[in-house]
């Protein structure tokens, strides 16, 4: 039977949830990934993508069988709640959580950047570039859901129509010879390929939230993945591949894409490549905008008349730490690179998370998914390094602090965080 639409929420189309996952999958790291793997290892730098491909769909496979077999209460919250407690379904949401507001101003600065690279202007401009991108996305995400799934929409078709575009405009200028040699740096560039490929594939826990909103998640879920990883997978490999053969020896640029469209069109393609910058962020941080404000209204204390606190709240807090990051980085206080760190571990400790439940409640092919993905997010998680002491101290500040149950007015969908590891063992039962 379909589970109950959130309450006050439009539900969600098939295509609107695909493109919300695509979104989610195809962050503005697509925009720079190509050209660093292929740096590291070149043409064998498709090896290390098809395998990271492979992880991503194993972990595909747990998250829709946990939105198909769990139930849609909180999302990766929900989700690690019933397999490991409700502490650590708190210290996965809250994880999630932090995630978003740290990361959302990191992916407005990776396309404020690539703009301004792409075009020739110099980095004072990415920074104002960020901010202007930073307030469109917070302002799309206040306007309603409504216009962010519609708008969702259109931006995934722009960005398959450019990508595309980039692909097969510039195959005229490929060359055979440059997938030669192949393994250039050996098999050790092939390893150092392979832990910033990871980025790319960031995403499936970001939309968890919004199974809520689907009509029958039972018979919708499963689709929606399958469309949004067969996208991603091909608009990846098809990037990387394009980015070997025809920039070759210049694959590892810092604008691989508008490098792509240049060998298309000429010079003006580098126009078309700042659009696609600013397609990829908004697409992406409107998918974890979303997700985000979807978990934070479950994690609310209930009320008689639903609003939109959690899309006020997200969109507050994001303003409030996003504009000052960004602004540290233009000052030269922080780096990029040191902002990327933080919410890249706060993500995998949620698909950590998700995945160790994964193993407790799932049996079948989904469990054996988890039982492969779990150790290798793990051995992830630990390699961002000092990040992980800000994962713990997130973890363990929601770990102590009382849950939505303590109300004695917490409706059902609460209740059934803390029964859903019962639930399902009922369910699996019968």
């Amino acid at each position: 039977m379909p589970e109950k639409i959130a309450e006050g929420r439009p539900p969600l189309s098939t295509a609107g949830a695909s493109a919300l996952y695509i979104g989610a999958l195809l962050g503005p790291s697509l925009l720079l990934l190509p050209g660093l793997a292929a740096r590291a290892a070149g043409p064998a730098s498709l090896l290390v993508w098809l395998a990271l491909l492979v992880l991503s769909g194993l972990i595909a496979v747990v998250f829709c069988a946990l939105g198909t077999r769990v139930g849609s209460a909180g999302g990766v919250a929900g989700y690690t709640a019933a397999g490991l407690g409700e502490r650590a379904g708190r210290a996965a949401a809250w994880c999630f959580l932090a995630g978003v507001v740290a990361g959302a101003p990191v992916v407005c600065l990776i396309g404020g950047s690539y703009a301004a690279a792409a075009i020739g202007a110099g980095e004072s401009t990415a920074v104002p570039a960020a901010l202007v991108l930073l307030g469109l996305v917070l302002t799309v995400r206040l306007v309603g859901v409504r216009t962010g799934v519609k708008l969702q929409m259109v931006l995934v078709a722009v960005l398959v129509a450019l990508v595309l575009f980039a692909m097969l405009g510039s195959a005229p200028s490929s060359r055979a010879a440059n997938w030669t040699p192949f393994l250039p740096h050996g098999w050790a560039g092939v390893a150092r390929a392979a832990p910033p490929l990871m980025f790319a594939f960031v995403g499936w826990e970001a939309a968890a939230s919004l199974t809520t909103r689907l009509r029958d998640p039972h018979r919708q879920l499963r689709l929606v993945v399958l469309i949004a990883f067969v996208v991603t997978s091909l608009l990846c490999l098809g990037l990387a591949a394009a980015t070997v053969a025809v920039l070759g020896p210049d694959a590892g640029g810092a604008v691989p894409l508008a490098d792509l469209m240049r060998a298309a069109i000429g010079d003006s393609g580098r126009v078309l490549a700042v659009g696609a910058a600013l397609v990829l962020t908004l697409a992406a941080t409107n998918t974890y905008l979303t997700g985000a404000a979807e978990l934070t209204d479950a994690l609310l204390p209930p009320t008689p008349t639903p609003g939109r606190r959690g899309s006020y709240a997200v969109v507050a807090t994001t303003a409030l730490t996003g504009g000052p990051l960004i602004a540290l980085v233009g000052s030269g206080v922080l780096t990029t690179d040191q902002l990327v760190a933080v919410p890249t571990a706060l993500f995998l400790s949620v698909y950590l998370a998700c995945t160790a439940a994964a193993i407790r409640i799932l049996d079948g092919l989904p469990r054996l998914a988890a039982l492969v993905c779990c150790p290798a997010v793990l051995a992830l998680v630990l390699g961002t390094g000092w990040p992980v002491l800000a994962v713990a101290a997130v973890a363990l500040t929601a770990a102590v602090l009382p849950g939505r149950r303590s109300d004695s007015a917490a409706p059902d969908d609460a209740l059934e965080l803390r029964d859903g590891a019962a639930a399902l063992t009922a369910h699996e039962g019968h």
